[in-house]
């Protein structure tokens, strides 16, 4: 650039002493216009504000117009400033008023102006505004130049992101930057949430951006450079990945990007335009964050979070904090923000400091929503880009009824969802006060509600809710939360607890069901192409069978002088029944043999979740006690749908016929044998859902705890043998609607359900 050696270094040093002056805001954008024209040897220099109406208006300039300031304001799809910030591309023409694009205004005096640079003010990708360079001369502005005010608009970023020019801006215009924002998602657990964003995995804050030696910074980039290098290679040559199959190659991905030297470059040259290591990572990140958010190929969207991956290793280890992200502290009222997490991640919180979970990805029956919805945390996913949108401690709302997220909401929208808080408050005193009552229809037809538990938390639910017991107990949500692999004295005391606090209620534990997305931190996780299909709950217990007969020697312990029941998950044919069922014997065998005490009575039944035991149920029900249905797996495998994988999770839906008719299947055998059923999976914790399967035969639903005043509500209110007229036609064969969604919803409007 033509400004003296070393001038884009000098440049940012002056430009960090303006900003510690303690002067107004507006008097701090005037010195840095003066100071970037200097330097850059322009005749003007311009900054512009994306305001929240999507405008972009002149906040500050050298050379042209003082009068403009404030007064010129242009929308996002006009001219070249609306370009650059619409884009977040530089422009960088020797003829600008000869570009389509060019778009004149007379008040700022800029006809005498014939070249043209302008930069986008970027950060986390998003655009903030544009700062703009003008000279008389038809010039050509240099890639050094054009990198130098990149560079510049970096610490401009800082200034606009910290609020510092909202008292600057009238009401309805202020800067983007702190703007409020409505997205809306996907609902994954009911519930409305008000509180603080707090960032799963919180942004490196770069604190020193000017470099004090550049050689010194270069070599400190090279070297972060080839320890992230080195770790990938590490992770590819563990015997743990698997040689072949998608993991592997996303991880060749992985390193390929690690290796891009388009990408090393420009690091390297923005450290050589004066910025320290870590700001050039930040830099580089930034704009080709701001460059793939506008892409339309959902693969290349992808790829986005590999860079950012990268780039978070390069500040991790460029500001001494390789050793991960560190953890959050959580203030009263947490929303916690993520791309996504595991559910162990989440459990790792004081959940009772947490007011609600915002997820990029997340699917409505995965594992986590599952963990969400027993804790009765408000959750929403399907919120894009919302982790480059959020900082820390701004205000946030989550309605996870209706899919919405509000971030840095209005005062008049905080009020509404007040209010709405307030009335969700006056309806659970309206399903407590059900407490005491039967779960009978209005027709006389008797049902059970059960609860679905997994933690010590769930237990006092019990009693608040008045539920007839634990339908489902996950025993592998203690294994998740545990630091090292639970002994079994552990899971008695754990057993032991749920059972003294069901009192004379049944409980119905599960087995450990881990495998697929459900890892233990402590054991070697095994990489499979299809996890959901592979080398989990029964199968890893049958091949691993010390791991069961420890947990199925602390249930029966637990549950000395006591009924206990025992569900085997993911069987898929009726030996493996039998097989699971001889460890119980066997363990029997062994506490009668040393004079333990046992059980009163044990019943030993399966969770029906894999579609090849809908062709054993006769089989099935002459061995087993009871059946568990699990339909969050059993819906997944009939349709061969991921239910993680946001794309395909809400592709079929489970009233459709073909879920209930399998569904009806199961309620008509076991009724027929004389067997019960429950169904637990989470499609008992949706009333209308709970409607259509009281509707095919089942009598026991057992459901998440924030879900049972609801379904109880509505099922006090339903007319079971007009719901029964109605869905049995439906499922008949030769009528075939895509689903029975909309007749259920309508019969529930015009019989004044509450849903």
């Amino acid at each position: 650039m033509r400004g003296a050696l070393g001038g884009p270094r000098v440049l940012l040093r002056r430009l960090r002493e303006v900003m510690a002056e303690p002067v107004s805001a507006q008097d701090r954008l005037d010195k840095i216009v003066v100071l970037i024209a200097a330097n850059m040897v322009a005749e003007v220099c311009s900054i512009y504000v994306l305001r929240v109406d999507g405008t972009l208006e002149l906040y500050a300039t050298e050379g042209l117009n003082r009068s403009a300031v404030h007064l010129t304001v242009m929308r996002i799809d006009e001219g070249l400033v609306g370009t650059v910030a619409r884009e977040a591309e530089s422009i960088s023409l020797s003829n600008a008023q000869a570009h389509p694009a060019f778009s004149y205004r007379p008040e700022t005096g800029e006809e005498i102006y014939h070249s043209f640079l302008g930069v986008p003010i970027l950060r986390a990708g998003n655009t903030l505004g544009v700062l703009v360079v003008q000279n008389r001369a038809h010039r050509t502005y240099t890639e050094e130049e054009v990198e130098a005010l990149q560079t510049t608009a970096m610490v401009l970023a800082e200034i606009i992101a910290s609020g510092e020019l909202t008292s600057l801006a009238t009401p309805g215009a202020e800067p983007a930057a702190r703007r409020p924002v409505h997205i809306k998602g996907l609902g994954l657990s009911d519930g409305i949430g008000l509180g603080k964003v707090v960032l799963h995995e919180p942004r490196i804050e770069v604190i020193k951006i000017v470099a004090d030696d550049v050689p010194g910074e270069l070599a400190r980039l090279d070297t972060a450079i080839e320890t992230m290098r080195s770790s990938i290679d590490t992770l590819l040559e563990d015997e743990g990945v698997a040689r072949v199959g998608e993991h592997r190659e996303i991880l060749e991905a992985y390193r390929m990007f690690a290796h891009d030297r388009g990408w090393i470059a420009r690091m390297r040259e923005a450290v050589m335009t004066g910025l320290t290591a870590e700001g050039a990572v930040e830099r580089v990140q930034s704009d080709t964050r701001a460059r793939m958010l506008r892409m339309t190929d959902p693969y290349l969207r992808e790829r986005m979070h590999d860079l950012d991956d990268l780039a978070n290793r390069l500040l991790r280890q460029l500001t001494g904090r390789a050793g991960g992200p560190e953890h959050p502290e959580l203030p009263d009222d947490a929303i916690i923000v993520a791309r996504n997490m595991s559910p162990a991640a989440l459990l790792d919180y004081d959940h009772t400091r947490i007011r609600g979970l915002v997820l990029e990805e997340g699917a409505a029956t995965s594992h986590l929503t599952i963990v969400a919805r027993a804790l009765g945390i408000a959750a929403v996913g399907h919120v894009e880009n919302v982790v480059g949108l959020a900082d820390p401690g701004d205000a946030m709302i989550v309605d996870g009824v209706g899919g919405e997220v509000h971030l840095r909401p209005p005062a008049d929208v905080e009020a509404l969802y007040q209010e709405k808080v307030r009335f969700r408050a006056r309806l659970l005193e309206q399903y407590a006060a059900l407490h005491d009552l039967p779960t009978v229809t209005r027709d006389g037809v008797a049902l059970e509600l059960h609860l679905n538990a997994g933690l010590l938390v769930d237990l006092p639910h019990i009693e608040e809710t008045g539920a007839a017991g634990i339908g489902l107990f996950r025993t592998e949500l203690q294994f998740m939360i545990a630091s090292a692999f639970p002994r079994t004295n552990e899971q008695l005391r754990l057993y032991r607890a749920v059972l003294d606090a069901a009192g004379e209620r049944p409980v119905v534990f599960r087995t450990l069901d881990i495998g697929g997305d459900k890892v233990l931190p402590y054991m070697r996780a095994v990489e499979e192409e299809n996890p959901a299909l592979g080398w989990r709950a029964i199968r890893l217990g049958l091949d691993r069978p010390g791991l069961l007969r420890s947990q199925i020697r602390a249930m029966l312990k637990a549950a000395t002088g006591r009924e206990l029941r025992v569900i085997f998950p993911m069987v898929s044919v009726v030996d493996e029944f039998d097989k699971a069922r001889h460890i119980v014997e066997r363990e029997l065998t062994h506490l009668r043999r040393h004079g333990h005490g046992l059980p009163e009575r044990v019943l030993v039944g399966v969770m029906l979740e894999v579609p090849s035991l809908l062709f054993q149920l006769d089989e099935l029900l002459a061995r087993v006690d009871f059946i568990s249905v699990g339909s969050n797996d059993l819906v997944q495998f009939l349709f061969a749908t991921d239910r993680g994988n946001p794309r395909v999770a809400e592709r079929f839906d489970p009233l459709s016929p073909p879920a209930l008719r399998a569904l009806k299947l199961v309620a008509d055998a076991a009724n027929r044998h004389g067997k019960p059923v429950t169904l637990c999976g989470e499609l008992a914790s949706r009333p209308l859902e709970a409607l259509a399967l009281a509707a095919i035969g089942y009598r026991k639903l057992s459901v998440s705890p924030a879900s049972f005043g609801p379904v109880k509500a509505m099922l006090r209110e339903l007319d079971l043998s007009a719901a029964a007229a109605l869905v049995e036609p439906l499922l008949a064969d030769g009528a075939s609607p895509a689903s029975i969604r909309p007749r259920l919803s309508a019969f529930a409007e015009a019989t004044g359900l509450p849903l």
